[in-house]
């Protein structure tokens, strides 16, 4: 077949052209076909496959974290208990209203027991919080470094919650460093009832 025989094809007679320009038609039909259907049909579908496919891949990853909670899920049950039982222990230790004064007298009986003259005990204004109220002390002690720590172990010692803030420690006077002054504020807790908690 040479390049006359190509000027002599009837486009309108196809079944009459040789048989190896019969089978290069068919295969630039069957090339413009899959190109029209992939630039029409396929190209606006790929974002979606590739969205698909990340959501896949998330979805996956979900999974892989909840069946590893699935699989823990009777130690987070028994971790769970712990801690309310934990928690229940701490609000035990916060005192109610009517132990409020005996842990006052806890304190200062403390003080005294380590040796510490009191200049100032002075309980202050419950500050109320989530589901407990703070009891600050502001305490002012005079005595030797080291009934400052006794004082202090023999608080954390109490079978109630009290904290230690804002310890400042001085000389009494320049010339004595065996007598100090230690200002200080104690905080106890106290457990809110539920008719209290707003």
């Amino acid at each position: 077949m040479n390049l006359a025989d190509l000027k002599n094809l009837d486009i309108n007679n196809v079944g009459a052209w040789p048989l190896p320009m019969k089978g290069l038609a068919f295969a630039l039909m069957f090339c413009a076909v899959l190109g029209l259907g992939y630039w029409f049909e396929l190209q606006g579908q790929l974002p979606e496959l590739d969205h698909a496919r990340q959501q896949e891949k998330d979805l996956k990853e979900v999974f892989k974290q909840k069946a590893a909670k699935a699989a823990n899920l009777e130690a987070y049950k028994q971790q769970l208990e712990e801690m309310k039982q934990s928690f229940g222990a701490m609000l035990r230790q916060l005192p109610n209203k009517t132990q409020v004064a005996d842990l006052l007298v806890d304190i200062s009986q403390t003080g005294l027991a380590s040796g510490l003259e009191f200049e100032l005990f002075k309980p202050e204004a419950e500050i109320p919080m989530d589901f407990y109220s703070e009891l600050p002390i502001t305490i002012r002690v005079k005595g030797r470094y080291h009934d400052f720590g006794a004082f202090v172990s023999g608080v954390a010692a109490l079978p109630r919650i009290v904290t230690i803030h804002d310890i400042s420690i001085k000389s009494v006077d320049k010339d004595s460093t065996s007598r100090l002054v230690m200002d200080l504020t104690a905080k106890t807790y106290r457990y809110l009832e539920e008719e209290g908690v707003k």
